[in-house]
């Protein structure tokens, strides 16, 4: 029996998943599971990837203590975020997409390219913390001199375990470097908005070999094993994990990440004005909009009630009366000093929610109420109306969201409340 392992890590947290075929089917296995998180430091929001290398490492030690004998690993995270590198040296610290230092950068970027322009070329959506907003903002602050590469997160820790450098499709196309046409860094774009034209090497497909375990890093773990790129854009994963043949996905999670697989990039300007974003996928484009997802319920959950279960914060909101909605993509949600705040400053003064029930039946209901907007955005840019939607992650779990999610985008709503990107992860490794 062969056994492969899925790396796993989200915004919140880690976890290593074992899976091997039984009797057809994929049965999988949780290891371990660790915490992750930005740290504040300096005035800026960043992320300890020594401390996150070092949970990686462990998941994978308890992988081997139980199963000696691995096929391969594959490491998915979030997308975005990078690692610069001199050598083999870190260029720290590495920032985290929330901490909201590009606003000079993006406006640097844009005086160069206008946004309409970059979109013509990458089909990436505008977020503020993109990556080439990022990089610009390291190039105005003198962050790139002397950096030979830059890797993203599940790169670079695949990196470290093995010592080979990569720029995987899925997460490339995250960068908006990517030209959507041709699959490759657009070095031409490159070399306009100034960026080191040798930062952006060759991309290579999901299912690259990048070798096995450095011999120090096999020592370590009690194993050695391949290490393979699977789509480590997390949710690239997810969404070949998706058993689905039609309809679109929403991959609930931290973020919700709502779209379909499309056959070729989609990069009109109705595409434009609704900001979706055309994403690598495995033969496939994620033609798909970001909406806030399960984070701002995770933060009122954690300020409001941390005592409280999740169910018990969802059925609080779903026995409140408070009609009162939000915009939840608005920027004042985006990373809040106090998300109570952040719902409190969306209504006028005594308008707002007062119990803590009347802020989870907010923010429920302007959830469902943002994949609505979404849904009639996506037929506008397709042309063909959604009938099904799939949704998995934790959000998946959500069952009032869910209905809520049905009852007000008119659709047949799917939960697959399983590990959809760990599913993905190990299907890219085991059908190489």
């Amino acid at each position: 029996m062969k056994y492969f392992l899925a790396v796993d890590i989200g915004a919140s947290s880690g976890r290593h998943i074992v899976g091997h075929m039984e009797e057809g089917k994929l049965v999988t296995e949780e290891v371990h599971r660790f915490p992750n998180g930005v740290k504040e430091q300096d005035g800026h929001l960043v992320w300890d990837i020594e401390a996150l290398l070092a949970h990686v490492k462990e998941g994978i030690k308890k992988a081997f203590a139980k199963y000696p004998a691995i096929e391969s690993l594959a490491v998915d995270t979030w997308a975005v975020d990078y690692v610069l590198m001199q050598g083999d040296k870190e260029v720290l610290p590495c920032y985290a997409y929330r901490d909201g230092r590009t606003k000079d950068a993006i406006e640097a970027v844009h005086n160069i390219v206008p946004f309409e322009k970059l979109y013509e070329r990458t089909g990436i959506q505008f977020q503020p913390f993109n990556t080439v907003y990022q990089l610009t903002d390291d190039k105005l602050h003198g962050r790139l001199e002397g950096v030979t590469d830059f890797l993203m997160i599940p790169e670079y820790l695949s990196y470290k375990l093995t010592g080979v450098k990569a720029h995987e499709y899925t997460n490339a196309t995250s960068t908006g470097l990517i030209n959507a046409k041709t699959g490759k860094y657009d070095m031409e774009l490159v070399k306009m908005l100034g960026l080191p034209e040798h930062l952006f090497g060759d991309v290579v497909q999901p299912g690259y070999e990048l070798g096995t375990l450095l011999p120090e890093v096999a020592e370590e773990a009690g194993g050695n094993t391949k290490v393979i790129l699977c789509a480590s854009h997390d949710t690239a994963s997810a969404v070949e994990g998706i058993p689905m043949t039609e309809g679109a996905y929403l991959s609930s999670g931290t973020w919700s990440l709502l779209g379909i697989r499309a056959k070729q990039p989609i990069c009109t300007p109705a595409a434009c004005k609704a900001n979706f974003t055309n994403e690598g996928g495995v033969g496939y484009i994620r033609f798909l909009k970001n909406i806030m997802g399960m984070w701002v319920i995770n933060r009122l959950k954690a300020e409001l009630c941390p005592e409280k279960t999740f169910d018990e914060a969802m059925y609080a909101g779903k026995e409140s009366s408070f009609d009162g909605l939000v915009d939840v993509n608005d920027e004042r949600f985006l990373a809040p000093e106090s998300m109570k705040a952040a719902f409190d400053s969306a209504f006028p003064e005594g308008k707002g929610p007062k119990e803590f029930g009347d802020y989870f039946r907010c923010a429920h209901r302007s959830l469902a109420l943002g994949y609505k907007k979404a849904l009639e955005q996506l037929a506008g840019c397709t042309g063909e109306k959604v009938k099904t939607l799939y949704i998995v992650g934790g959000g998946a779990k959500n069952v009032w969201l869910n209905e809520l999610a049905q009852e007000v985008c008119g659709v047949e709503v799917k939960p697959i409340p399983v590990e959809a990107t760990a599913l993905g992860n190990l299907k890219i490794q085991m059908n190489r």
